[in-house]
């Protein structure tokens, strides 16, 4: 990946395109990461909306260990989510150039730790649930987190409820009939590159969940070590910038 591309989509500067780039790359590795997750521990761990109801279902059952399964579950996607705040927020102050490529190379740290050691954390009890559970749901709260940040919540990755929801909404002002001699500014109009994109959102993330299902199928958990290489080719630069502007501090 050349070097400026990677710093467009990671570093510290930030342009429309380059968030649309970033958020279809991101969208791709959050499908490719839960679906090959669900495989492995029977659990969507980005779908914080299943998670809460399958806690409201089981606490009627007096089904508790579920319901703290659950939770546990919702609690590693906020810890993760509160993570990516303070990565970004800190490197904000100090005007780092990695402020968003941070929670990312944590991201890749933890799939790469994912794919070469699933099989054991799964055996491994966490807070109510396993270990793998846990590292999944946090980095897919690390990972919504920062590109929510990054692009002003105009861009969710890691679930698809509500992009799926926008483009219902711009269908709809797209399918509207305006009255002849409506203002203009009353028109209702569909924003069309909006719509272009958030159907992009959702075939990327259906695209990486089918690939991330057969990776997983075929090969295990190792199929997320790619994914994570994707990362780290994304996020590297603005860190490496970072820690070349630290080397010249020190020998100044």
């Amino acid at each position: 990946m050349p070097l400026n591309y990677s710093r467009k989509l990671t570093g510290r500067h930030r342009s429309t395109d380059a968030n649309r780039q970033l958020g279809l790359a991101l969208a791709f590795v959050a499908g490719a990461t839960n679906a090959g997750g669900f495989l492995a521990v029977q659990t969507y761990t980005s779908h914080m909306t299943g998670i809460v109801s399958s806690m409201a279902d089981n606490l009627a059952l007096a089904q508790l260990p579920l319901v703290m399964a659950a939770f546990g579950a919702l609690l590693s996607f906020v810890i993760g989510a509160a993570t990516s705040a303070i990565l970004v927020n800190y490197s904000r102050v100090h005007a780092l150039h990695s402020q968003y490529a941070l929670p990312l190379m944590l991201e890749a740290c933890l799939l790469l730790l994912f794919g070469l050691l699933g099989a054991r954390l799964s055996d491994i009890d966490g807070l109510f649930v396993s270990v793998t559970v846990m590292l999944l749901s946090f980095m897919m709260g690390l990972q919504n987190a920062v590109i929510t940040k990054l692009s002003n919540a105009e861009i969710r990755t890691t679930h698809i409820t509500g992009i799926v929801t926008d483009i219902g909404i711009e269908i709809g002002k797209l399918a509207y009939r305006n009255a002849p001699g409506t203002a203009p500014a009353e028109r209702v109009a569909a924003n069309r590159p909006r719509l272009a994109l958030l159907t992009w959102l959702v075939l990327a993330f259906f695209g990486g969940g089918v690939l991330g299902a057969l990776g997983f199928k075929h090969v295990g958990y190792s199929a997320t070590v790619p994914l994570a290489l994707m990362l780290v080719a994304l996020a590297s630069v603005p860190i490496l910038d970072d820690l070349r502007i630290l080397l010249r501090r020190n020998k100044s």
